[in-house]
């Protein structure tokens, strides 16, 4: 996160990043907070209601912009197109019992790390906030917002190393889990009281029972009746599919947040806990065997052969190498340019076999835990997919404006017309708003969302899920289609036909295989047989497809 040292009241979390955004500072002011309750009692919880619908009025209404660092309320806007506020308060998290001393706290390995400097002392708190799953904490020395659950990029090789290599104190690692949060993609079921308000409180539906009591006021019962019954419906059918939702990818997530695991503790040995007290900066030590990747980590020790189909979709093992103990000023991922990834372990993939480094066993330090992981941001992009902008949405907001417009304008020509022609106040009132009623449809969202759960209802019997449904309107927009088979083949089995050797920038004779004859020892041949990455598991040899088939045609 960047910050503006002329506007100490604003900055920017995730600079650069894809879900980069805003942060503006703000304090709550007593006499402003006891306006607007007085407006909340005065509207009958109309002034409150629209708070929540537009969350940056509710903190512009109650707060004065103050410095980041004296904020206690904060106003998030995100820089695309859509500008989507959202307020988040300060958590304190206090840190006190695990620090009895000085000597205690900061140690070697968190001297320069977030953990030290997120510390206010002589309070011995951190001010935190939560943004989508993510928990950043206070710098008092960069006067800004970071991110914890992740290691900081700013190591080197030999720091890795060197810092790390021992592992964590028992100290260090407790206040660590408490700063970060514990090692969880933990994604709750919303209960269903919350999704009914949360669907209830959509505009529209407040539009429909502002019309169905200007319907039943007029003794106009039937049509009301029959908008009560499809809203209720609709609402019902929308909840019930959210909740089903809400529970499968719970269900999903849930079975790898509690792994045993073995870390190596400083000066104290090997030790065995569940995956959730995982920090960044633990040494975790990789056993033979196969075992669920329960964080990111980055390997320093040994070599492993990994399954990483969950995150790619390719069933190929891949091999891990250890970071080198390069001694330059370099941050490691720096150092290892586009190479990075093959030192890494990432969450949710399996770890199939481990070859033992110094020290009899492999090791690797976690970089991160939780949400921050590979995995934690698969499960994020489906909690807080990204909004899109359609032009059949905007057409469609548009064309409602001007539905309101034309309304307008028929309450003015009503409220006259009545008004010179001596009609009660009461009853010009209900004349003039019920043009509103007549101009903007009460039913369209009732029937739109049933349209769009009996669509999804069909699409799930042809086996396709869908994780926004409201996208599904923008199906019948679509006039071509591409598909990405990225590789993956479309059967099992792959046969060696021909090999068609190169000498002198010129062709040579092809040969076939099947074939009488080996092929002759030379360059290819010793291409094919050890320029691969092939691996012995189980007394089988597994791999990429055409390396095995290659590799099989040598009779190696």
């Amino acid at each position: 996160m960047g910050e503006n040292p002329a506007k100490n009241h604003y900055a920017l979390l995730n600079q650069g990043e894809e879900n980069e955004m805003e942060i503006f500072g703000y304090k709550t002011q007593g006499w402003r907070r006891a306006l607007c309750i007085a407006g909340y009692i005065l509207s009958c919880g109309a002034l409150l209601l629209l708070f929540y619908w537009k969350p940056e009025w509710d903190v512009w209404a109650n707060c004065t912009r103050c410095s980041l660092e004296e904020a206690e309320v904060f106003l998030l806007r995100t820089t695309d197109e859509f500008r989507i506020y959202s307020r988040k308060t300060v958590t304190w998290i206090s840190v006190s019992a695990l620090i009895k001393s000085r000597s205690d706290y900061p140690a070697a390995a968190d001297e320069d790390s977030i953990f030290s400097k997120a510390i206010m002392k002589p309070s011995l708190q951190v001010k935190s906030i939560q943004v989508q799953k993510i928990r950043y904490v206070w710098n008092i020395y960069a006067k800004q917002f970071q991110k914890v659950g992740a290691l900081e990029d700013h190591y080197t090789c030999s720091a890795l190393h060197a810092k790390f290599g021992s592992g964590l104190t028992c100290n260090e690692q407790n206040v660590r889990r408490v700063i970060c949060g514990p090692n969880t993609i933990d994604v709750p079921v919303i209960p269903i009281w919350k999704l009914l308000i949360k669907e209830v409180l959509n505009p529209f539906y407040v539009f429909q029972l502002f019309s169905v009591c200007l319907w039943f006021a007029e003794d106009y019962m039937e049509y009301a009746t029959a908008i009560i019954i499809m809203s209720l419906l609709s609402i019902f059918l929308t909840v019930y599919d959210l909740r089903q939702q809400s529970v499968k990818l719970h269900r999903l997530v849930e079975s790898h947040n509690n792994i045993m695991v073995t870390v190596c503790r400083n000066k104290e040995g090997f030790q065995e806990l569940e995956s959730h007290h995982l920090v960044p900066g633990d040494m975790l030590v990789l056993k033979g065997g196969k075992t669920l990747l329960p964080c990111d980590a980055i390997l320093i020790s040994g070599q492993c052969i990994v399954n990483e189909s969950m995150l790619t979709g390719e069933s190929i093992p891949v091999t891990k190498t250890h970071l080198p103990q390069a001694d330059n000023l370099k941050p490691w991922r720096t150092h290892c340019a586009e190479d990075y990834k093959k030192h890494v372990l990432f969450c949710g993939t399996e770890v199939i076999q481990t070859k033992a480094g110094d020290g009899g066993v492999a090791k690797a330090v976690v970089l991160q835990t939780g949400f921050n992981t590979a995995k934690g941001d698969l499960v994020r992009s489906i909690l807080y997919p990204k909004p899109m902008n359609f032009k059949l949405y905007r057409d469609a907001f548009r064309f409602l404006m001007c539905l309101v417009a034309f309304a307008a304008i028929g309450m003015i020509y009503t409220v006259c017309v009545f008004a010179l022609s001596g009609v009660k106040t009461g009853e010009v009132v209900k004349k003039a708003l019920d043009v509103v009623t007549i101009a903007v449809p009460p039913a369209l969202p009732a029937a739109l969302t049933t349209g769009i759960i009996y669509t999804q209802r069909r699409l799930k019997k042809k086996g396709i899920f869908c994780i926004s449904p409201q996208r599904i309107n923008m199906c019948g927009q679509l006039n071509l289609i591409c598909f990405d088979k990225t590789g993956t083949l479309t059967e099992d089995g792959l046969d060696l036909w021909g090999l068609l050797p190169s000498e002198r920038n010129c062709f040579q004779d092809i040969h076939s295989f099947p074939a009488d004859h080996s092929l002759p020892w030379g360059p290819v041949f010793r291409a094919m047989a050890v320029c691969h990455s092939l691996i012995v598991w189980e007394g089988k040899i597994q791999g990429d497809p055409l390396d095995v088939k290659m590799f099989e045609a040598t009779n190696w």
